[in-house]
């Protein structure tokens, strides 16, 4: 029994540890902790997680993160910000000569033209299938072929011609809301107030060159574009300018950011003004908003 007890007792021992700090001089201890070889590996394992942990809180919620090679700076994220609006604008343009090339080979085949609503509506839905697809393109090349056959011996083939009637021209639509006051002279509101959440995409209505782009205390951030054919369109209490003057842009381009900018905001909405040949006109007349 002795003997068993003595090596359990030295077992234990053999599991204790201890840190003395002595005075070199007095050889009086200053500090002594004992300890096992368990509370040991507890004690490193617990300060190896809190370096793993406060290593990722710095590179993670710090500036520290911009070292680490690879890691997008503040203008990478803005220039991806930028590519993606690029990409969705000619994405919208392109659908939109296919639907125009659609609709002009359906009038010439004598048929009814499809709603230009109707078409995104179904895109929207996810209802275009891969037959849709088909004959479109098919219809498209049918289109080219009788245009080219039409025009081989027309001298006139390469040039423009010019529409100088509003109602012969296709608007984009300048953002997608709800009309919160609507277009009356009578009241002096020649113009339109549409309702969209902040920082929704505000497109060009028509191809043409930004005449004015800037900061009015009255109404926020403006941007002004004129068109031909005399036509003007206004864009006002935006969040943000995608523009500057001298700028040209195409039908559908990302121009501005809705807002709430201005003396005269009182929400979240976007001012849209059309004129023609100096005069307001009602937008809700050529555009569907």
């Amino acid at each position: 029994m002795a003997k068993q007890a003595r090596r359990q007792k030295e077992k234990r021992s053999n599991n204790n540890l201890r840190i003395n700090i002595i005075n070199s001089d007095s050889h009086k201890a200053l500090f002594s902790v004992k300890f096992t070889k368990f509370t040991l590996i507890l004690v490193l394992s617990l300060f190896i997680l809190l370096l793993i942990v406060g290593t990722y809180l710095v590179t993670s919620r710090t500036a520290v993160k911009y070292t680490i090679p690879g890691y997008p700076s503040a203008a990478t994220k803005q220039m991806a910000v930028e590519n993606v609006i690029k990409i969705d604008s000619l994405e919208r343009i392109i659908e939109m000569w296919s639907m125009q090339l659609t609709n002009i080979q359906r009038i010439v085949s004598g048929r009814e033209p499809v709603a230009m609503d109707s078409i995104a509506q179904r895109k929207n839905d996810g209802t275009i299938d891969a037959a849709s697809r088909e004959m479109y393109a098919k219809d498209d090349s049918i289109l080219r072929e009788e245009i080219l056959k039409q025009e081989r011996f027309n001298i006139s083939y390469n040039t423009k011609k010019k529409i100088e009637q509003i109602e012969g021209l296709h608007f984009f639509t300048p953002v997608k809301g709800i009309i919160t006051e609507d277009y009356n002279k009578a009241i002096n509101h020649p113009f339109v107030d549409i309702a969209a959440a902040v920082n929704t995409i505000v497109y060009a209505v028509l191809d043409g060159t930004v005449v004015y782009a800037g900061w009015n205390d009255d109404t926020g951030y403006t941007i002004q574009i004129q068109h031909d054919n005399d036509i003007i369109s206004t864009y006002k209490h935006n969040e943000k300018l995608l523009k500057s003057v001298g700028d040209k842009v195409t039908a559908g381009t990302p121009i501005a950011l809705v807002g709430n900018t201005g003396n005269l905001s009182t929400g979240s909405h976007l001012h849209f003004e059309l004129w023609h040949k100096g005069e307001a006109v009602d937008p809700t007349l050529y555009i569907k908003f």
